[in-house]
This record gives structure tokens, C-alpha cells and sequence, in this order.
């Protein structure tokens, strides 16, 4: 009889074999299901663990190119060569030609330079150039001219614009306001250099010279820190200021001592500047007839003379200038005489009234039409600074006779010119405080200027 117990025995095992297989792969399973689904969270905490730390020099790096279309570049220039255009404004210069010129201002296009050149209404730019006037011009980048503006005088514009038949130039007149400007300034070195720090015109620097003259010599009396203000005209065209008028009120502090002058034009159109009380600003002669320049010898009864080498009175004083500087009348006179005379080289000589006479010695020319006889007013242009007779530089020889004698121009007492007359008294004093009052703004401002 046989036995299947050792059979029953091994299917029990292998039974129980396959069902712990099946557990032992069921756990197996659910641990790496576990373990799958813990890998992100294990991955950001290994992240911030080691990020800082983190060495990034064995990293892997990789360069891509790739075409990206750009909107083409000549297409954008000549768009905007088109659409964009600029304002220049040049000041013509002594040596400008209007070729170089027109360079200056960018203006390139042929049929706009051969209209410039050509055209009979715009050729006064071509014919005109006026050294320090202003030419303003409008084109594109591409150089082509838009529109032009020269002013040819005062009073007139020249205007040049484009259009679809071409070129076009006009002519017209200009349309001024006037306004009234307050300046002040205060010297540091000279007189036009503080006008020029304060923006005053050179013209209305030269009114100054002429309204003080007769109290304050430019030449050697200026101190530092003496101050000036002044009222003056201004005409205005499209808010720019082109023209400098005539100075209405100034006041002038020179070493301390303050002198005002104020504008009066008479019924008859004269006009004349007067102190507050109305008395004439000018004297009958200026104390110099020179607008600037220094003193290179005075007057002396005995000197040593520089070429003759011998002992000489001195009768008159030396004005060192450069050749040409102008010479003016010092006061209202008739030519005695003009031509060379001796060691004067040559001279000029003026016969005033009250028997006094003035001469203007070693001069390079004389102004055209100037004779013997004829009547000259004071300031006037009479001749030119040079070096002619007995000279070793440049420079003005200038006497004052009184009766025949030398006297130190210097030094003698000047006569003064007529006060406001007694029937024009009232509208002087009215005119005058309308001017104080101005005078006082921008004196409380204290301001530079007051447009």
C-alpha cells in the first residue's frame, strides 16, 4: 500500500510558497508605489538642501541661434528722412562765402543751392552777407532745404519756402513790438565785459560811453565793483529780441559817486540826456575823443621826447590805439585845417566858440570829404588813429587851446551845454518819474534784468 503524504506535503508547500510569493509582491508593489510617490517631495527637499551649495561648473551649456525677420533699416531712413526736420541758426562770419555758409546750415540739394545762387529775389543772401547777422534754416536729414529766413535789413525778412512748383522767395516787412528792457550789471574787469555777463548789447554799452562821458573817463576811471543799470528800447519780432533801441534812464555808481541820466526828447524831435534836476548830461566837449584806448604820455610842461632825445613840453596828451581806431570831434567846431603839418604828421585842427580849438595829430587818414571850412558836430568821425610824423607807435596826439594856450585836456574845466528849457520843465519831470520808477523796481528786485 502506498503512501501520498510526502505529495500532499509538497503541494502544501508549494501552496504556501505561491501565496507568500503573492504577499511578498503585493508588498513589494505597494512599496514602490510608495517610493515613486515620494520622489517629488524628495526632489524639492533635496533642491532646497543642496541649491546653495550647488556647483554649476560641470553644467552643460548649449548655444542656439535662430533667424528672427527685422523690419529692414533702409526703409526706416528714408521714413524718417522724410517726416524728421531740424532748425539751425548760423552767424554769418567776416570770411563766409554762401557755400560755406549753406554747409554750415545743412543744406545739401542741388536745385535749392542753384535757387540760392540764381533766383532774383533770394540772391540777397548771396549779395548781402552781413557779418554777425543771423541766417535760420529748416531741412531734413537727407540735407534738402524746407524753408530759409535771413533777415537782409531792420526792417525786412527774407523768407524762402518749398512747394510743388519749387522754390519760392519773398521779401517782407518785419513787424516789431517794442518793449521796454531793465539791465544792470557790475564791473569786474571793463565795461563791456560786464555788459556782455549781463546780456546788454554792445549798442546800448556804446550810449553809455557817450551819456557819461563828460563825468566818467571809460579809459581810467573804472573801478571794480563800480555797478551800472539802465533802461532801454528793444523791438521784439516772434518773441526774439533783434534790435536794441535807445537808452531811456541810467544810472552809473562809479568810486562811490552815482550819476543818473535821464532821456528828454523835445517837441522838435532833439534829444538829449539830463541829470534829475535838468541839467545837460554832455558838456560842450568830451573829455576824450577816443572811445577807448590808455594814456601813453599826458600832458607835461618839460619830458623827454622819444625820438629827438631832447628835453620838450609835452602840450598835449597820447592816446595809445591800434591803426584805424576812429577819432571823433570833442566838440562842435569848424576845420581850420586838414593836411600834414610837420612832427603832427597828419592833423586836424577844429575852431570851437568861446576861442577854443582842438588838434588831432599823427592820424593814418582822414574820413572822405573832410575840408577846411567845414562845420562837424560833436562826435562825429573826423579821422583815424596811425603813426604818421614824428611817432614810434600808434596813437592819437590830442591839445586843447584856450585862447591860443595849451591846456591839460585832462584837467580843464569843460563848459557845460544848455539846461532843459523853462517851458519843457514840466513834461522833463514827468517823463523822469515814469523812468525813476523803473529805475527803482529793479533796484528793490534785486534782479539782473527785467524783460
Amino acid at each position: 500500500m502506498q503512501s501520498h503524504e510526502p505529495n500532499n506535503l509538497e503541494n502544501s508547500k508549494q501552496s504556501i510558497l505561491t501565496q507568500k510569493t503573492s504577499t511578498q509582491v503585493r508588498k513589494l508593489d505597494l512599496r514602490w508605489i510608495i517610493a515613486m510617490s515620494c520622489l517629488p517631495l524628495l526632489g524639492i527637499a533635496t533642491a532646497f538642501g543642496i541649491a546653495p551649495q550647488t556647483l554649476t561648473d560641470n553644467i552643460s551649456v548649449e548655444t542656439i541661434v535662430e533667424e528672427v525677420a527685422l523690419t529692414h533699416i533702409d526703409a526706416l531712413s528714408s521714413v524718417n528722412a522724410i517726416t524728421e526736420t531740424f532748425w539751425a541758426t548760423e552767424i554769418i562770419r567776416r570770411d563766409d562765402t554762401l557755400a560755406s555758409l549753406l554747409k554750415r546750415l545743412n543744406i545739401r540739394n542741388d536745385d535749392a543751392i542753384e535757387f540760392l545762387r540764381t533766383n532774383h529775389d533770394a540772391n540777397a543772401l548771396a549779395t548781402q552777407l552781413k557779418p554777425g547777422q543771423s541766417v535760420r534754416a529748416q531741412t531734413n536729414e537727407a540735407g534738402k532745404l524746407i524753408e530759409l529766413q535771413y533777415q537782409v535789413s531792420n526792417s525786412s525778412l527774407l523768407s524762402v519756402t518749398t512747394s510743388d512748383a519749387g522754390y519760392i522767395a519773398k521779401t517782407n516787412e518785419i513787424n516789431f513790438n517794442k518793449h521796454t528792457v531793465l539791465k544792470s550789471a557790475t564791473i569786474k574787469s571793463s565795461l563791456f565785459g560786464a555788459t556782455d555777463a549781463a546780456d546788454i548789447p554792445d549798442s546800448v554799452a556804446m550810449q553809455l560811453v557817450d551819456i557819461f562821458s563828460t563825468d566818467i573817463d571809460f579809459q581810467t576811471d573804472l573801478r571794480k565793483g563800480d555797478r551800472l543799470v539802465v533802461v532801454y528800447e528793444a523791438e521784439y519780432s516772434e518773441g526774439l529780441q533783434v534790435k536794441a533801441g535807445q537808452v531811456l534812464t541810467a544810472e552809473f555808481t562809479n568810486d562811490g559817486k552815482t550819476y543818473s541820466a535821464f532821456m528828454y526828447r523835445d517837441p522838435t524831435g532833439h534829444l538829449a540826456y539830463f541829470t534829475p534836476d535838468g541839467k545837460n548830461m554832455h558838456k560842450s566837449f568830451l573829455r576824450s575823443p577816443l572811445e577807448f584806448s590808455r594814456i601813453s604820455s599826458g600832458f607835461s610842461a618839460g619830458r623827454l621826447h622819444p625820438i629827438l632825445q631832447t628835453m620838450r613840453a609835452h602840450k598835449g596828451v597820447d592816446y595809445a590805439a591800434p591803426i584805424g581806431t576812429r577819432v571823433k570831434a570833442s566838440g562842435d567846431g569848424i576845420v581850420e585845417f586838414v593836411g600834414s603839418k610837420g612832427g603832427y604828421g597828419n592833423v586836424i585842427v577844429l575852431q570851437h566858440n568861446n576861442k577854443i580849438s582842438t588838434v588831432y595829430g599823427h592820424l593814418s587818414s582822414f574820413v572822405l570829404g573832410l575840408h577846411q571850412g567845414r562845420k562837424v558836430s560833436q562826435g562825429e568821425v573826423i579821422g583815424y588813429v596811425g603813426m604818421t610824423g614824428l611817432a614810434t607807435g600808434p596813437h592819437l596826439h590830442y591839445e586843447f587851446l584856450l585862447n591860443g594856450e595849451n591846456r591839460d585836456p585832462l584837467t580843464v574845466a569843460l563848459p557845460t551845454a544848455a539846461p532843459i528849457p523853462t517851458n519843457h520843465i514840466a513834461a522833463f519831470l514827468a517823463q523822469k518819474t515814469q523812468y525813476a520808477a523803473q529805475l527803482n523796481l529793479l533796484r528793490a528786485s534785486n534782479v539782473a534784468s527785467i524783460d
